[in-house]
């Protein structure tokens, strides 16, 4: 598709896939970073502080990259910085997990996190433009696609670190494979037309009750961000499990939240969005407090399973509603929740890592358990 292609029936279908399948590759290759976090942490001999701070480079990366991302999508359209960003994505997958000191690490995290917040902006907006051309809602469908990658890289890396494939065929395998599945994904992507503009403002003001749906998006990204990078750090460190153990505590994860996403809209029909966001806090604090209080391998991965299935609809539900706030568009509304939901996933790892330093690792992740708490009590922004 070029830039002035029509975008007819088939076109939109063909993009609903090629758009899934990148969903799928970004949470691949995020996935294939876990297993080597706390390889890395051993490799510099890092303590957990410092590992925190260092990560924090993959946020301001990621921070600064959001905004020029959005600004190039108003004029480029979502599939253009998509493919840019996505092939960065790849290409700078190696740069951390290579990395022979802490400097290299941080600039290494840095272009990371640019190239990763930079393809989260993107896809989300190829999203967006598709769900729009197909009239009803199937965002959860392109998240789902994202976990169910995530399910998938983990695994993969438990596997083929546990077979005894060295650190760097799998560092270069990686990227090198999942650059390959973008090539046919963004030729059938919606070209340029479907959703660039140069008009319309760049920011709008929250309502309070966006402010609040943004809150919610933020807890929950912080519990990801948290799982993301110190679930294996938790199950290796803490727990004394071996490499490729400590990667099914993050593969449970990915597991639920797969699967949780995958009936989230029956899920929605049957309980209503209000009970659901309740039962799933609840799960995410009583789930991940049990684990934690048990300390035992086998409890950890159960416990990263609950935390995943009770996490898996936040989102996707709390974006639903700020699409039908009153007072906003449904992009603006969407924007202003999913900026601060963003925020959440990249502060997740340091506040984590620091919080670590002076409680214990499996103190600091008892964080997550209450922001469970918080989302379950902030499910009445919800009701009616």
């Amino acid at each position: 598709m070029d830039r002035s292609a029509p975008v007819n029936k088939a076109g939109i279908a063909a993009a609903r896939w090629a758009t899934a399948l990148v969903f799928f590759v970004n949470g691949v290759v995020i996935a294939s970073w876990v297993p080597h976090v706390p390889e890395a942490k051993s490799r510099l001999g890092l303590g957990d502080g410092t590992l925190g701070l260092a990560l924090l480079g993959m946020a301001l990366g990621a921070v600064a990259a959001m905004p020029l991302a959005g600004m190039a999508m108003r004029r480029l359209g979502s599939r253009a910085v998509t493919a840019v960003s996505g092939f960065l994505y790849c290409a700078t997958f190696p740069l951390p997990v290579l990395a022979p000191d802490v400097v290299t690490l941080v600039l290494g995290l840095v272009l990371f996190g640019a190239a990763t917040g930079s393809m989260d902006v993107a896809m989300n907006g190829q999203a967006v433009a598709v769900e729009r051309f197909r009239r009803r809602p199937i965002m959860s469908s392109f998240h789902a696609l994202y976990s169910l990658g995530g399910l998938i890289g983990a695994a993969c890396a438990g596997v083929v670190l546990s077979a005894g494939a060295t650190p760097w065929q799998h560092r270069i395998g990686v990227p090198v494979a999942m650059a390959l599945l973008l090539v046919p994904a963004l030729r059938r992507m919606l070209p340029a037309s479907a959703d660039a503009t140069v008009d319309g403002a760049n920011f709008a003001w929250p309502s309070g009750v966006l402010i609040g749906l943004g809150m919610v998006a933020f807890c929950s990204f912080l519990a990801e961000g948290a799982m993301v990078d110190w679930s294996a750090v938790y199950m290796r460190d803490s727990l004394g499990t071996d490499a490729g153990t400590a990667a099914y505590g993050f593969a449970a994860y990915s597991l639920t939240m797969t699967a949780g996403r995958f009936v989230g809209d029956r899920l929605v029909a049957a309980l209503g969005p209000s009970i659901l966001l309740a039962a799933g806090g609840a799960l995410v604090a009583a789930g991940l407090g049990l684990g934690l209080a048990l300390h035992h391998p086998a409890a950890a991965i159960l416990a990263f399973g609950a935390v995943g299935f009770g996490l898996s609809n936040v989102v996707p539900v709390v974006f639903s509603a700020a699409g039908r706030a009153h007072g906003s568009s449904p992009g603006t509304g969407i924007a202003a929740v999913a900026t601060l939901g963003y925020l959440g996933l990249l502060a997740g790892p340091p506040v984590i890592g620091l919080a670590a330093e002076i409680a214990t690792l499996p103190g600091a992740l008892g964080l997550v358990a209450l922001l469970g708490l918080a989302i379950a009590g902030a499910s009445r922004l919800l009701r009616g």
